[in-house]
């Protein structure tokens, strides 16, 4: 029995890595969006609601307007629906680096709210202290803001990571390939039930340590 599992495993292996580092890209360049985006998106966010003035309210109902719509649409039309985005932008709205796109723009709009929740929580005091200081918004934002909030970001981060996890695992339709793909082609569609339940099995792990390594950092850096 063991030895039949084996072999299997050692048959499909090389698919196996492939799907690995397909799914390994889409979540890589997604997170890279978060953070570069995301994270200012949200914090801009934060500020036009705590810092309003005339020019910053249209801007920050549309950077709302954006995160809501992308937060509430349904993933797998999302993909369907921006395939001629895609492709006018990649020049091909299929294979892994295409996946990546939609996925950016979900793990963008996804990790922007969540920064804006963790800041909301933030006592008003520190932003009155920075203010009283004099502080630049530059300032407030990096000194103040993302040193109080670090353990948070850090927290809500790992839980786009895990998303993204998620997400990745139906780009198969538009040919993303991936762990997902990998599990349903190759598991469910020629009934080798071994193969699917390993994937399953690697994909949990692989969340269990992100979110360990997560919380591990958020701890490790919260001074509070």
């Amino acid at each position: 029995m063991m030895a039949a599992y084996i072999s299997k495993i050692s048959y499909y292996l090389p698919e196996l890595s492939k799907a690995l580092s397909e799914s390994g890209i889409m979540i890589l360049i997604s997170i890279i969006a978060a953070v570069a985006l995301g994270l200012p998106l949200g914090t801009f966010v934060y500020l036009t609601k705590k810092i309003p003035t005339q020019s910053n309210q249209w801007l920050g109902m549309l950077a709302n307007g954006y995160i809501n719509i992308v937060r509430s649409f349904p993933f797998l039309l999302l993909v369907v629906a921006m395939i001629p985005f895609t492709r006018f932008v990649l020049g091909t709205a299929f294979g892994t680096y295409a996946a990546s796109l939609p996925l950016s723009f979900v793990a963008v709009a996804i990790y922007a709210r969540l920064v804006e929740q963790v800041l909301l929580e933030i006592p008003n005091d520190i932003l009155e202290l920075a203010q009283s200081l004099g502080s630049t918004k530059f300032q407030l934002i990096t000194r103040f803001l993302y040193i109080e909030a670090r353990s948070g970001l850090v927290l809500s981060l790992t839980s786009v990571i895990i998303s993204m996890v998620s997400y990745s695992t139906v780009m198969g339709v538009v040919g993303g390939g991936g762990i997902g793909d990998f599990a349903l082609r190759y598991g469910y569609q020629r009934y080798e039930y071994a193969i699917m339940y390993t994937a399953i099995v690697v994909m949990i792990l692989f969340v269990s340590f992100i979110q360990i390594s997560g919380s591990w950092v958020s701890k490790k850096i919260n001074k509070k």
